[in-house]
């Protein structure tokens, strides 16, 4: 359990990790590696990762400030200046120490920076590890609306070190749980199952829930790369999802969500749509609803919050010829992709869940 191959590139989990990374750095000849950190990774990841690196290459750590109000196109017109000014080149290498909001913008800098650099995701957070950082996406965010300005452009390779995890809040482990619940229910029923009664599950289980996550998404990925079909399966739980999570970044009066709290949400609400499309039966939705409720604190939304989201859906990336796109699941482990649904079922889907 040490290495998948994903779509040109290998994923590598904890010590061997290490051992490739140095290997690539020995072989490929860098001229210069820099290191992307936030305020965040920089204060609890990089000091545990900078003693694994054995390179003569000069290393350079450039840091911005963390949280999703960095992910847009300022931080990386920053960044650039700073590649420039420090000389990186075309021979350049970056490594994404990081979560989510790293490893999507740090892929897009480099991708984009001298028509594209190499690039190497060190995820450090539950969520970067089994979706950010595995399946080419990197982007930032357009305003308040999620990953508008991307590329697909996959890294050099992924390192996986579930050590990083110990330096993380609770609420951010559970904004990468919501992830893995996600590919149970689109892909693998046993799987989600491991996850109906979770005091039973201990950290010596994490590492094999891990790369069973990261192994079903690349699965799906390497299908689909570019998401013309079964890679959107992905986006279960993400049209309703990102919409509450863009809605509640840019409201005042709103405490922002992280993504999986949001994704949680986006979950139980499509859930919704699928019993009443006919598809799951309501012993399902009451499982799935209920194992998610578990997990996740209930968000409160209010009567002047449902329009709002629900114009944002139609901003979404998914959507096809002004048509709002779902996928939604047919059975625990089974999805229906390229699905729509009416304003009067999602807002039925609101008065359920506030309910």
């Amino acid at each position: 359990m040490s290495r998948i191959q994903a779509n040109g590139y290998p994923i590598y989990f904890n010590e061997p990790g290490y051992e490739a990374l140095n290997q690539l750095l020995s072989e490929a000849k860098y001229s210069s590696i820099f290191v992307l950190v936030d305020s965040q990774s920089d204060e609890y990841c990089l000091p545990n990762f900078l003693p694994y690196i054995a390179t003569e290459i000069p290393i350079e750590i450039v840091a911005f400030e963390s949280g999703e109000s960095s992910k847009n196109i300022e931080t990386c017109v920053q960044i650039w200046n700073v590649l420039t000014e420090l000389g990186a080149d075309r021979k350049s290498v970056i490594i994404n120490l990081g979560g989510g909001v790293v490893t999507d913008l740090g892929g897009f800098v480099a991708s984009t920076f001298k028509r594209g650099i190499d690039f190497i995701h060190v995820p450090t957070t539950l969520l970067a590890m089994v979706d950010a950082s595995v399946g080419g996406k990197n982007g930032v965010d357009l305003g308040s609306l999620k990953n508008q300005i991307g590329v697909i452009n996959v890294p050099k390779m992924v390192v996986v070190d579930s050590a990083y995890l110990e330096t993380l809040p609770q609420n951010e482990m559970r904004s990468g749980l919501a992830e893995m619940l996600k590919h149970g229910l689109i892909f693998d029923k046993n799987y989600w199952e491991q996850f109906l009664d979770l005091k039973q599950l201990n950290t010596d289980d994490l590492d094999a829930l891990i790369f069973r996550s990261i192994e079903i998404k690349n699965e799906i990925v390497m299908q689909d790369p570019t998401e013309n079909g079964i890679r959107k399966a992905l986006n279960f739980g993400h049209t309703l999802g990102h919409a509450i999570e863009s809605y509640f970044l840019e409201s005042e009066h709103k405490k922002t969500l992280l993504h999986g709290e949001a994704i949680a949400v986006g979950m139980i609400l499509e859930s919704y749509l699928s019993w009443h499309k006919g598809w799951i039966s309501e012993a399902d939705f009451t499982q799935i609803k209920n194992t998610i409720s578990g997990i996740f604190d209930n968000v409160i939304f209010e009567d002047r919050d449902i329009d709002p989201i629900l114009n944002l859906l139609i901003h979404d990336k998914k959507n096809e010829y002004g048509t709002i796109q779902f996928a939604l699941i047919e059975a625990i482990g089974k999805i229906k992709i390229n699905q729509t649904a009416e304003k009067e079922m999602i807002m039925d889907a609101f008065s359920f869940y506030r309910s």
